[in-house]
């Protein structure tokens, strides 16, 4: 195999896969330390912690009464979508009190997943606004619990009142290819919404 600085003619370098940063953000509990664990490609590094009594009274346990665990930093994760572009993945904690740390975690994203949990649907309306203030691309996935309403894409849509061309698309947090295909879904809308022939 040819090293990556050798060449035997054109357009036989070796490419170098480029590193593309991405948010998973959403509300409390809805899916992100899942999702992250599910499709990266080496163990994930996770930093949730077991809720104390502090955390009750505090978050907002309401749909989620039986989550013991909560992440109090960042979830991070790693995959790799072909041989041009890796993808390293970046879950926010999701409880308002650490939303001061959402600026620094999307410093230099390409754009994120706002994951959507239908019985809880106004706990992701901070991640829309957000990432529409720091004009950051973004698609909405429907993670689908079990017992939950089997909202379509349209009605959850109008329920976050965000654009047609944002994707809203049904996931799996739980399943690797349902994830992949999530984040697919997004590269996809990133390049589309930097294309000069697609935005005029």
């Amino acid at each position: 195999m040819a090293s990556a600085d050798s060449e035997t003619g054109p357009g036989t370098q070796e490419a170098i896969p480029q590193a593309v940063k991405i948010i998973v953000a959403g509300g409390f509990g809805a899916g992100k330390t899942t999702l992250v664990a599910s499709v990266s490609e080496i163990t994930p590094l996770s930093t949730e912690e077991v809720m104390t009594e502090a955390s009750y009274g505090v978050d907002d346990l309401g749909g989620v009464e039986s989550k013991r665990t909560t992440t109090v930093a960042l979830d991070f994760g790693r995959i790799t979508i072909n041989d041009d572009i890796v993808l390293y993945l970046f879950g926010t904690p999701g409880q308002d009190r650490f939303w001061f740390m959402w600026d620094e975690l999307a410093s230099g994203a390409l754009g994120a997943v706002v994951l959507a949990d239908t019985r809880r649907l106004d706990t992701c309306f901070h991640a829309v606004d957000f990432f529409e203030r720091q004009g950051l691309p973004f698609v909405v996935a429907v993670n689908r619990f079990v017992g939950s309403e089997p909202y379509e894409a349209a009605e959850v849509r109008e329920a976050l009142d965000i654009p047609a061309a944002v994707p809203v698309v049904m996931a799996d947090a739980r399943d690797r290819d349902s994830c992949r295909d999530v984040l697919v879904e997004l590269v996809t809308h990133v390049i589309r919404s930097r294309s000069p022939a697609m935005t005029g």
